[in-house]
């Protein structure tokens, strides 16, 4: 019904109907959970179940801008609810964390590596060594993905990137608007389980898995435990596309007009080469971090600093700034501040109250596919992968800490069942923002054939992850 009302003609008018009668139904939501006593929750625990709720629903059907809805609620849990339990401190404590300062960092630093060029000329590079067939050319976004990520630590900036580098390279070829398409899955989808290879792959969403567990972790420790089953997840997402997706015509690559590309960037240019530079010392920074002790959010921040620098940098200026999404900072920190908010009010002990009459498995396998459940449905339901993170993520690992499961695993497959599954854009910012003919190409109906078949990719990576977190003695 949702991919119906996208794809009718009155679009915009339906989009102003879904938003009215969402911002209506958020409101009357909150109002009645705020007003009707519920056994066993404190009345500032349920306020703050109604706040969130209410948060929830303007969030999955777009009232406003998600940054604004953010900021609604932030500043409605320091107006509302007690003090004394939730000081303004524990609100808006994210912002005092190099959590937050890696996302501007990444930002800053995806905007430096597409001024400079050297994303582009790296791209293209590649594409003329390893592109030949149409498969070779859908494998190629999905690698590049992976490897651009090393450079520029958001999806957003890569994907667009890398697109319009596709666009460039397709020009002669003649693909009709299926092929088009296509490549703006591979791109777009691809960058979904690209992002979770490495710890700054998405400087937005990675962060919060040790945020959410209390647990600071490393570069190197990412790569431990989640580059294997990340690696996998690009493997079977990039297959499942293949086997859904077939090429009706007849394809040929013009290699002759890639290097022509690739010649007319020239000798690599100064800019490039002080990048390149700050980029490689930021990656061995992170490395490192074990050693020196710096958080990765600091790194990038000084690295984002240095470029904006005379002689040493000069890449950087006022303009960069335009392309720090404030509003997902925000949102970023509401999304942090349902679970400590929740945890402070007493929310989440109730709802782990209510979960512990049903029948758990403690077995890590059998446990992981019940919280993969849990967490699909929510997000299914509610839409925003940040949003149910940090909805969901503190409550698994309140159920599962009972069940003798570490909190850093149960934050781990939280993380993978709600980042890794998506069934319309909505689910999947990743999605979202390729989602048109001017942009990736591809429609509604595209996604949701796709990501309906990547449930089966999401339950075979989570069980992959148990097995590789057990071998490797994590579990």
């Amino acid at each position: 019904m949702f991919v119906e009302i996208l794809s009718c003609t009155t679009l915009k008018k339906n989009l102003i109907s879904i938003r009215t009668l969402g911002m209506v139904l958020g409101i009357v939501l909150c109002i009645i959970l705020w007003n009707t006593p519920i056994t066993g929750l404190s009345f500032d625990g349920q306020k703050c179940l109604a706040l969130i709720l209410g948060a929830m629903v303007w969030w999955v059907t777009g009232v406003s801008s998600p940054g604004f809805t953010a900021l609604g609620l932030l500043s409605s849990f320091y107006i509302f609810l007690d003090k004394s339990l939730v000081p303004a401190e524990l609100i808006f404590k994210p912002w005092t964390t190099a959590t937050i300062y890696l996302v501007v960092g990444g930002f800053l630093l995806a905007y430096a590596v597409e001024k400079s060029g050297l994303g582009k000329r790296f791209s293209l590079f590649f594409l003329s060594r390893f592109a030949n067939s149409w498969r070779s050319i859908i494998i190629c976004c999905y690698v590049l993905g992976a490897l651009l990520s090393i450079l520029i630590p958001h999806p957003w900036p890569r994907s667009f990137l890398l697109m319009s580098i596709m666009n460039c390279a397709m020009h002669s070829s003649e693909l009709p608007e299926d092929g088009k398409a296509q490549i703006g899955l591979a791109i777009f989808a691809g960058s979904v389980p690209s992002s979770m290879i490495l710890l700054t792959g998405d400087s937005t969403l990675n962060v919060l898995v040790g945020s959410f567990a209390n647990v600071n972790i490393g570069y190197f420790d990412w790569i431990l435990y989640m580059g294997l089953p990340a690696l996998l997840a690009c493997t079977l997402t990039c297959t499942l596309q293949l086997l859904l997706f077939r090429q009706p015509w007849e394809f040929t690559l013009d290699k002759d007009f890639l290097a022509e590309q690739r010649n007319s960037l020239g000798k690599m240019s100064w800019d490039e080469k002080k990048v390149s530079f700050w980029i490689c010392l930021a990656v061995i920074l992170w490395m490192t971090a074990s050693l020196h002790g710096i958080h990765p959010g600091w790194v990038g921040l000084w690295t984002s600093i240095a470029l904006s620098l005379p002689v040493i940098g000069d890449i950087l200026d006022v303009e960069a700034w335009k392309k720090v999404h404030i509003g997902t900072l925000f949102f970023l920190v509401a999304a942090i501040s349902i679970g400590t908010v929740s945890q402070a009010t007493g929310l989440i002990d109730w709802i782990v109250t209510i979960i512990n009459h049903w029948i758990f498995p403690s077995d890590p396998l059998l446990f992981a596919l019940f919280a993969l459940g849990v967490c699909m449905c929510s997000h299914l339901v509610f839409g925003s992968a940040i949003a149910v993170l940090g909805a969901i993520t503190p409550i698994i690992i309140k159920v599962g800490s009972a069940a003798g499961i570490s909190p850093i695993v149960c934050s781990m497959i939280a993380y993978t069942a709600i980042v890794l599954h998506w069934v319309l854009p909505m689910h999947h910012v990743n999605l979202l923002v390729g989602l048109g003919k001017n942009e990736g190409g591809y429609t509604e109906h595209d996604v949701l054939r796709f990501g309906s078949a990547q449930t089966i990719v999401v339950v075979l990576v989570c069980i992959a992850e148990i097995l590789w977190w057990t071998f490797i003695g994590l579990i």
